[in-house]
């Protein structure tokens, strides 16, 4: 399955069992022409944002960031590096995120997703 079918199936999730969530997600997979993927990554503070955003607080944190992957992508070496280093790049950003209060963690397919948010939702 792809990152883009799980994306939809995420962001169907969160409506169905969380009604009154409010969250936004960056369109991921969506392949745009050249000069508007241009025009969207000038858009952003940096490379390596989350594709989720829940912006529903919970426990000590102001809300949920989730960088997803399609299912069974390994994220790191044998050796504990990243595989790329556009994955080292959504690291660090996922560690800023942590450092202001937010939740945010890699997913690696739907139940990955489905088990973070949930746990999240129900703190």
């Amino acid at each position: 399955m792809t990152e883009q079918i799980t994306h939809s199936q995420i962001c169907q999730y969160i409506k169905a069992q969380y009604k009154s969530a409010i969250f936004n997600t960056d369109l991921s997979g969506i392949r745009l022409p050249m000069g508007l993927a241009v025009k969207a990554s000038k858009l952003r503070s940096s490379s390596g944002f989350p594709d989720i955003v829940i912006y529903e607080p919970r426990g000590r944190y102001y809300g949920l960031f989730i960088e997803l992957k399609k299912e069974g992508l390994k994220l790191y070496k044998k050796n504990g590096e990243f595989k790329t280093p556009h994955l080292q790049v959504q690291a660090s950003m996922i560690s800023q995120l942590l450092k202001r209060g937010y939740f945010a963690s890699f997913a690696c397919g739907f139940d990955d997703a489905k088990d973070i948010i949930d746990e999240y939702m129900n703190q």
